[in-house]
């Protein structure tokens, strides 16, 4: 083991800084006898795409897989911008760990992949969606951190060679820091990894035209999401906002349980707010309507003293707390891994110090600025200023036209260019150029997403006419780093149309065969519609007339009903040819 010093000024007399084998190391003492360690890579979800989503959590099992009887306690983390491998034990116990972890990084066990597979698509089928699970996709798109709304594709497809060359470029020691409650760093460590490159986090991508907007979820809960800039005033505004909802939300309107805030860093510069209040169905307008005059109190800079007073006062017992510089490890390895500042603890203080109402009342008014609420049900929320999302691509491609056999205003259009489907609301287009993903079946279905996050499933049995040369003119078009091969379905597992078996296309008839149809239609048409006028000119005469006959006004009703029902008929037939 070779170490370097490596010391940020800030963390002077506080905690030790120096470098290990290549890779920025934090230690500070902890009482009690056992040692916890930490080692960060900057690579996360957020790097993968949706084909190879899942590859970074793959790279974590393989490296962890020769621990799993370990005694100690340990466990890794796959986030959207980093990878955390760490354990508790005594210090020989986390140096072997440790020691374990770089090698398996160094040559993982690849004969382990399948298995790996399996163990995390059966641990993404027992785990459960969050409130906020599907607005990162809404935000985002289905690229960076929009990926945390999918599942982990990449474990379909990706490569024995994709995964050791993910771990070569990605797990290497300039591209981690580690962190350790010891009074220096242990002996015997042997943290060797490939060099290679700090890489920082990715750029946000955009699905969102315009904000404030919103989408409808699921009933019983509201959830608010925002991107600010990293604070602390920022950091102070959540806990306000927290406190806020709960007082308006549950204290006084008693419409929620839960109503809580929260804020996260998503990369160097940029900070994610959410916030969360529950609802029973028969109270969530209340919520929606509290949740959002909650906003535009603190926005509108009704914020008091004493509120800001009381967070202040909560954020800084975090320095009473025993071992604080320990504590505070995994916080600084992560801000000198994403390339944040580093405040020392005095700075800190000064600068929750010198936070304002006003300052807060701006964080509210930039969070607003890019909020995406989601509301129960279907629900709308223009009236607050907000737009709703985008359910629509705004563009549609020209090529073969399949009628849904379960929808006859629903269309799927396979282009040259792309993929649509129609309907009468609105079109969703999937460019095979810029699809993210496309998942295939043996049976012919395919799924293609595009980065905007709009999919689109083509299923052969729920489409007139889509042939395998159909299917096959979309193969050829998607690249074929976006492919994702599916197995095979049961055969009950394929779907049919809910609707029956459709009639099977009727033979065309001759040009001259509808012309003597469209005539003799039109013509019964004009008979009808003569003894109905007639018919009812004869009511108003019977019932009006000097010498009103009631009896026969009902009569002359009764004999109306079957042109009446015939041109209702004749209707009904010319919209339907209209339509195919």
């Amino acid at each position: 083991m070779t170490t370097t010093e490596f010391a940020p000024e800030a963390l002077s007399g506080l905690i030790g800084c120096t470098t290990t084998q290549g890779i920025p190391t934090l230690y500070a003492p902890r009482r009690g006898g056992q040692v916890t360690a930490g080692l960060f890579f900057r690579v996360g979800r957020a790097d993968e795409t949706l084909a190879t989503a899942g590859l970074t959590h793959l790279v974590e099992h393989l490296a962890l897989h020769r621990l799993r009887l370990a005694d100690l306690h340990y466990n890794g983390a796959t986030a959207n911008t980093y990878t955390l491998f760490h354990a508790t034990g005594d210090e020989d116990e986390v140096v072997a760990h440790l020691n374990s972890v770089c090698a398996a990084l160094r040559d993982l066990p690849l004969a382990r992949l399948d298995t790996e597979r399996e163990i995390l698509r059966t641990e993404a089928a027992g785990g459960k969606n969050g409130a906020n699970s599907s607005l990162p996709l809404w935000r985002y798109g289905a690229q960076g951190y929009g990926l945390s709304s999918y599942d982990e594709l990449g474990t379909w497809s990706v490569t024995p060679d994709q995964v050791s060359d993910w771990a070569r470029t990605r797990f290497t020691r300039e591209n981690a820091v580690l962190w350790i409650t010891s009074e220096s760093v242990p002996d015997g460590l042997d943290l060797t990894l490939p060099t290679g490159t700090r890489l920082p986090a990715p750029a946000a991508t955009s699905a969102l035209p315009t904000t404030p907007a919103y989408i409808c979820g699921e009933d019983g809960q509201v959830v608010l999401t925002s991107v600010v800039r990293r604070s602390t005033a920022a950091a102070v505004f959540a806990d306000v906002l927290g406190r806020a909802l709960f007082q308006d939300l549950r204290q006084e309107g008693g419409y929620s349980y839960a109503a809580e805030a929260d804020y996260t860093p998503r990369d160097a510069d940029f900070a994610t707010l959410t916030a969360y209040a529950d609802a029973l169905p028969r109270k969530q307008d209340a919520v929606v309507g509290g949740f959002v005059d909650t906003l535009a109190r603190l926005r509108n800079g009704t914020i008091a003293q004493s509120e800001l007073d009381s967070v202040r006062g909560k954020m800084l017992k975090m320095y009473d707390v025993p071992d604080f510089a320990a504590a505070a490890l995994p916080g600084y390895a992560l801000n000198l891994l994403l390339g944040h500042r580093v405040l020392s603890p005095a700075e800190h203080r000064a600068e929750l110090a010198a936070v304002t109402v006003a300052d807060l009342r701006e964080v509210a008014r930039e969070a607003w600025a890019s909020t995406l609420l989601q509301v129960p049900g279907r629900r709308g929320v223009d009236w607050a200023g907000l737009t709703v999302a985008p359910q629509y691509s705004g563009t549609t491609v020209t090529g073969s036209r399949h009628r849904s056999l379960e929808n006859e205003d629903v269309t799927l259009v396979i282009g040259e260019e792309g993929v649509s489907v129609t309907t009468p609301r609105g079109a969703v287009t999937v460019p095979y150029g810029t699809c993210v993903a496309m998942t295939t079946r043996p049976d012919g279905a395919r799924g293609l997403t595009g980065p905007d996050g709009f999919a689109i499933t083509v299923e052969p049995t729920l489409y007139r006419d889509v042939t395998p040369d159909r299917i096959a003119t979309i193969d050829a078009a998607v690249p074929e780093a976006a492919v994702v091969r599916l197995p095979a379905r049961a055969p009950e597992h394929i779907p049919r149309p809910r609707q029956g078996t459709p009639q099977p296309p009727r033979r065309k008839d001759s040009g001259l065969v509808t012309r003597l149809r469209t005539i003799g239609g039109w013509a019964l048409a004009v008979v009808a519609a003569a003894w109905v006028l007639l018919g009812g000119f004869t009511i108003v005469r019977q019932i009006i007339g000097p010498d009103g006959d009631l009896g026969g006004a009902l009569a002359v009703a009764l004999i109306e009903v079957p042109p009446f029902m015939l041109l209702r008929r004749l209707y009904l037939v010319h919209r339907m040819r209209r339509r195919r």
